[in-house]
């Protein structure tokens, strides 16, 4: 029985070192490469599929500018929302400190006790009227939104009777427990009691998934101070944003709509970076990998050609198609092996390497099965000039 014969693989490679060396060093190139840009590109995917628990596909973003200072602005916003609200197609209106995607992040240090004593941590601060969770579309998990009479005017006395935080907060500020009817300090000495605990709520920029908590205080902005935000119907969009810029001027002709976006659009912006980065590393992870393959290939029809006798006289002496077709896939293995070997210690020095962008060390995970896939991916590229030289007629051979 004819059995792979490693010695002679060994002595045929280290008579072709350049080219044995050329596959593995392609290949551990390949693989610190691919597996890295994998992690990234998962990364990246789970970016984009971030929810931040607001109704994105009903909200319209609406900014407004004034030709002069108004000083009566709360009253005319006050009328600018009777108005908006009236509009057909609008489900809920408000004015938030700041939108989802807007470019700004506002946050705010919460303690558990007086004096800033006890456990603090910051969220994310998001300020509108009692229309503001309806509008954001947020899933209330326990408590109730706020009350008219709980809004308060924005002045120098900042505190807030009550507040709502998302499930983040809740879990880490009381752990376990409820948090409803908890006090909460966030400014000055006066508490602000927690009447609602909502799903999910992110900051205004989800990718910075390193504060995950978010509150909603109870202040009435004005068009100076905050965007309107109104939750349409998603049919009605331009309808309603059409509306609303001829509105605005006809409660005060000082006032016009400077800019009205979807928030679905502002989402599209905000991670439109992100799709190309991952297009263009699935484009770098396939050239690498065809570029290797392509290497395999050539450099076994090459070999092939330079050992004809060699397997007419194996041939010969009576190995099967079979057993030759299996030498050049061992030999293949060998260099392949070898080469993610090295491209594993690769891999994670490039992802530590990489750290020092705030990016997370490369998950063991993907050290095995990108092994796995690279010697599946060398053993199909190598099987077509393996079958060639094993189709090689033994008297032909011979006479090469």
């Amino acid at each position: 029985m004819f059995n792979t014969p490693w010695m002679p693989i060994l002595r045929s490679l280290l008579r072709h070192r350049a080219l044995a060396l050329l596959i593995v060093v392609e290949v551990a190139l390949a693989f610190a490469i691919v597996a890295n840009a994998l992690h990234l590109i998962v990364r990246l995917a789970d970016d984009l599929r971030i929810e931040t628990g607001q109704a994105e596909a009903e909200l319209l973003t609406v900014e407004l500018r004034a030709m002069q200072r108004v000083e009566d602005a709360q009253p005319l916003s006050n009328e600018d929302l009777r108005r908006i609200r009236a509009l057909p197609g609008v489900r809920a209106a408000s004015i938030t400190s700041q939108v989802i995607y807007g470019g700004s992040s506002n946050s705010s240090g919460v303690h558990i006790a007086p004096n800033g004593a006890g456990q603090r941590l910051m969220a994310t601060t998001y300020r509108g009227d009692e229309h503001l969770l309806q509008t954001m579309g947020l899933k209330l998990i326990a408590g109730r939104g706020f009350k008219p009479e709980e809004v308060m005017m924005r002045g120098p006395d900042a505190s807030m009777p009550s507040i709502i935080i998302n499930r983040s907060m809740a879990e880490a500020l009381f752990k376990g427990q409820s948090a409803l009817g908890k006090p909460l300090y966030v400014y000055g000495d006066k508490p602000s009691t927690v009447v609602g605990v909502v799903e999910q709520l992110t900051r205004t920029s989800p990718k910075q998934r390193r504060d995950a908590h978010a509150m909603l205080l109870p202040a009435a902005e004005s068009y100076r101070s905050g965007k309107y935000l109104l939750r349409v119907d998603p049919a009605q969009h331009a309808a309603v944003a059409k509306a609303v810029e001829a509105l605005i001027p006809q409660v005060d002709n000082r006032r016009w709509v400077h800019q009205v976006r979807s928030v679905s659009d502002m989402r599209s912006d905000y991670y439109a970076k992100d799709r190309a980065m991952v297009g263009l590393l699935a484009g770098v992870c396939a050239a690498l990998l065809l570029v290797t393959a392509f290497g395999i290939v050539g450099l076994a029809s090459f070999w092939v050609e330079q050992r004809t006798r060699m397997i007419g006289i194996r041939r010969a002496l009576g190995a099967t198609q079979a057993q030759i077709t299996r030498y050049f896939q061992a030999e293949n293995a060998l260099l392949t092996g070898l080469g993610v070997l090295i491209g594993m210690a690769a891999a994670i020095a490039l992802s530590q390497w990489m750290r020092r962008d705030d990016l997370p060390m490369l998950p063991w995970p993907y050290l095995p099965i990108g092994a796995a896939l690279l010697l599946l991916l060398g053993q199909l590229a190598v099987l077509a000039p393996a079958r060639r030289a094993a189709r090689v007629p033994p008297a032909l051979a011979m006479r090469a």
